[in-house]
């Protein structure tokens, strides 16, 4: 639905620039500090709450985004080895886990905002700012984060259980060395493709 994507699209957007902007404005306070600190030996009261602030907040939405591209480790030695069927129940399982428990901490989160706003609670340093506006994060970047999560389970509901899994890393770094396109090769060149996968995943555990 065009709906969907627009709000896809706009969720994607939000998460890519707050991520960027999150990281980029701490980094950017964080410096400006250490130099005035050290170079004029006069401390910015607000830097560092700020600085904490805005990792928050580029950290926890740029965790949102990672959802989408599906980045977040993921140990997929089970996955590897059960039939597809299984394997796709066990993937359904899981992310409508990780469903219930993001919209748990965005509801919470949102519960947790109503009273900071309830008892006016403000910052110290950060010139009198209401503290509901940093804690906002919690429950806005999980919704997002749940949404995404959301779509990845559309997403598994409308492949074939026979296509639901993804190739292991050993055989994306081979793939990318030119060496993967063997999947409609002779039996020969699928059986050392095979053999070689099998070597890079037991050299580095799965882990690359």
């Amino acid at each position: 639905m065009i709906i969907l994507k627009i709000i896809s699209k706009t969720i994607g957007f939000i998460n890519q620039s707050i991520a960027a902007v999150g990281i980029s404005a701490g980094v950017a306070v964080a410096f400006t500090n250490v130099v005035a600190r050290y170079a004029f030996d006069a401390s910015l009261t607000w830097a560092t709450e700020l600085t904490i602030f805005l990792f928050l907040w580029s950290a926890f939405f740029g965790a949102a985004y990672c959802f989408k591209k599906d980045a977040h480790i993921a140990v997929t030695i089970v996955l590897d080895v059960v039939p597809s069927k299984i394997a796709k129940g066990m993937l359904l399982i899981s992310h409508l886990v990780t469903f219930v428990f993001l919209l748990a901490v965005a509801y919470f989160g949102y519960q947790y905002l109503q009273l900071v706003i309830e008892l006016d609670e403000r910052s110290i340093d950060l010139w009198d700012m209401p503290m509901w506006i940093p804690y906002s994060v919690i429950p806005i970047a999980f919704t997002f984060a749940a949404y995404r999560v959301g779509e990845r389970i559309h997403g598994i509901l409308s492949t074939s259980h026979d296509k639901i899994l993804k190739e292991s890393e050993a055989e994306q770094v081979l793939s990318g060395m030119g060496i993967g396109a063997s999947r409609n090769a002779d039996n020969e060149n699928i059986q050392e493709l095979n053999k070689m996968v099998k070597e890079v995943e037991k050299k580095t555990g799965g882990l690359l």
